[in-house]
């Protein structure tokens, strides 16, 4: 996409950033691509919910875990908005973002039109996370999209040089946060001072108009694969 871009009269404000026409060889090439790794995913949440309720039911054989709310994020969806005074179909790209549909939208099931679409917006292994419902606003601010979770302060190169996997695992103990990894090489890399303050988040996400807070959630196992 990145050397076909100039001959389709697409100018790119940055290296990174990469497109091509929708309707062309290429775009359709990666619209097959990404619904292809959308599947895995979806399958994938499946599997892994699968043998959760397994080990659960070993250890627990009353346990009954009800999956409440699946919700993808790096998409590109097919999806109605207003442009401009009119509606039109529009292919949304979402990368490290969630839809945020809010309440009325004909695409909801009717179980969340009254409320809008649960948005789930993860801190860290050591704060809390969020459960938020899309605005009606979030439309035209974004497209109906918000964030997904904190986001990162710094990399994991950084955060492996500033913390040890070891004293996060024994640190957040003392809080009552178990955390159980193959790694502490993953844990240190994903300290929780690697990642931005998720009360300031949300926080910014509620006045921008994207979606307001519902339930704040507090971590209390970890499970790092």
């Amino acid at each position: 996409m990145a050397s076909a871009a100039p001959g389709a009269g697409l100018v790119l404000p940055d290296r990174e950033l990469a497109c091509a026409p929708i309707r062309s060889e290429l775009g359709e090439r990666y619209l097959a691509a990404m619904r292809a790794g959308i599947n895995c995913a979806l399958a994938n949440r499946e599997i892994l919910g699968h043998y959760s309720r397994r080990v659960f039911g070993h250890f627990f054989p009353n346990a009954d875990l009800e999956l409440l709310f699946d919700v993808s994020h790096n998409t590109c969806k097919l999806e109605t908005h207003m442009v401009d005074g009119r509606r039109r179909a529009l292919f949304v790209h979402r990368k490290g973002a969630t839809r945020s549909l809010g309440p009325g939208d004909p695409a909801l099931p009717e179980a969340l039109r009254a409320t809008g679409q649960p948005v789930l917006i993860g801190g860290s292994m050591g704060t809390g996370s969020y459960v938020l419902a899309g605005e009606r606003t979030s439309e035209e601010k974004a497209f109906s999209s918000a964030c997904h979770g904190a986001g990162r302060a710094m990399s994991r190169h950084a955060a492996l040089k500033q913390w040890s996997g070891r004293k996060i695992v024994d640190d957040l103990a003392a809080s009552g946060i178990l955390i159980r990894s193959p790694s502490t090489r993953g844990v240190a890399e994903e300290a929780p001072g690697a990642y931005k303050d998720v009360e300031v988040v949300v926080l910014a996400a509620e006045r921008a108009g994207l979606a307001r807070r519902v339930a704040r959630m507090r971590p209390l196992i970890c499970v790092k694969g």
